[in-house]
């Protein structure tokens, strides 16, 4: 009998979730290796898109996703009080966009995962790896694969490790991302995901996003230099003066959330040797278009299907490569524009520009979905 192909992977986030489980679904085993004492995402919100909703169907994640997701039936955007776009979703025939809390994608991604036959490992800190397909942790142990895949962050040791050549950016807006209850803002209106925007008396956006029954997800944009707005724990008194119909949500913060600025980390390559970079190690974005995840896990899976395809594995991550970046790379720098010069001020462009990826069909993802009619 065939000895089955092993894949090491740093990081237990969207990314290396979804290549554990594409990978084990095709025969390989998978253990992943995850730093904290267990598996967690960051206590936000999320936005999953058409094309990431198709390779969480995938990966056998879907239906838990589904359950428990919310499925608004308009976003539309305010800027200044005045509605400059309006955008009918997951209706027939429109965009599917479903909103949830990050813990609620992350349980059922991990739940597939380990369903699929990967072992997860907590409290184990990879710290580099070796061209020739070695993992490095930090207790000393080199583990060697047919494959390791660095999926550990926008911060990624492993990445760093290769010293692959790298552009970082850094822009002049960034994001408190907070979840909280819903009392006080539901039905109505309030089922519809809408990007209010203020200009005076200070330039603020809040992404105001239902995730749930009882779920509320606030990306609060404010300017690096505006240490009013973006200080933590969250001052309300600046919000609520430029979105007094928050109030309710944004009185009751306390000491939620935590201010990122925006980003961007492009590689010169993707691969070196045995080793692939994947999901926000290899092509973090701001959360404009709100495809960070979605990349990150298309990519994922897009990675799996080369392996299957190929004699090798150097030739995989060459296809690989070949194949899923260039739609990443538009969407990586359509989303650097948006935060740049605040594009979605003047309303969201349902257009090819801005919409690209999530019309797109993922590689290894053509399948019908499970609650297709």
């Amino acid at each position: 009998m065939a000895k089955r192909r092993h894949a090491e992977i740093a990081g237990a986030g969207f990314a290396g979730l979804a290549a554990a489980a594409a990978l084990c679904q095709r025969g390989w085993t998978a253990r992943v290796h995850e730093v904290n004492p267990e598996p967690r995402a960051f206590g936000a919100g999320i936005f999953i898109w058409d094309n990431g909703l198709r390779v969480l169907n995938a990966i056998g994640a879907y239906a838990d996703v589904r359950d428990g997701a919310f499925a608004a039936p308009v976003y539309e955007t305010r800027t200044d009080g005045k509605c400059l776009s309006y955008q009918p979703i997951n209706g027939p025939g429109q965009y599917r966009l479903l909103t949830m809390p990050r813990q609620h994608l992350h349980a059922a991604m991990l739940k597939a995962a380990v369903a699929s036959g990967a072992e997860i490992v907590t409290g184990s800190e990879a710290v580099g790896a070796t061209p020739a397909g070695e993992l490095l942790l930090a207790s000393g142990r080199r583990l060697p694969a047919d494959i390791v895949i660095g999926a550990d962050g926008v911060r990624s040791k492993v990445r760093d490790s290769l010293a692959i050549p790298q552009e970082r950016r850094k822009y002049r807006d960034g994001i408190i991302r907070v979840l909280t209850d819903r009392s006080g803002l539901e039905g109505g209106e309030w089922d519809h995901v809408i990007d209010f925007w203020a200009h005076a008396p200070r330039t603020l956006r809040i992404l105001y996003t239902p995730s749930g029954a009882n779920d509320l997800y606030m990306a609060m944009m404010a300017p690096v230099a505006d240490a009013e707005a973006s200080a933590i724990p969250i001052n309300p008194a600046p919000w609520i003066a430029c979105f007094p119909q928050l109030e309710p949500a944004l009185s009751r913060l306390g000491d939620k959330g935590r201010y990122d600025v925006y980003e961007t980390t492009k590689l010169e390559c993707w691969s070196v040797g045995r080793v692939a970079i994947v999901g926000d190690s290899a092509h973090a974005m701001p959360p404009t278009l709100a495809q960070g995840a979605g990349c990150a896990i298309a990519n994922a899976l897009g990675l799996a299907c080369a392996l299957d395809e190929c004699d090798t594995v150097e030739a995989a991550l060459a296809l690989w490569e070949r194949r899923e970046r260039p739609l990443t790379d538009h969407t990586q720098r359509r989303a650097a524009e948006i935060a740049a010069q605040r594009i979605l001020a003047s309303g969201m462009k349902w257009d090819d520009e801005g919409l690209r990826a999530a019309r797109h069909v993922p590689t290894g993802a053509d399948m019908p979905f499970a609650d297709a009619a």
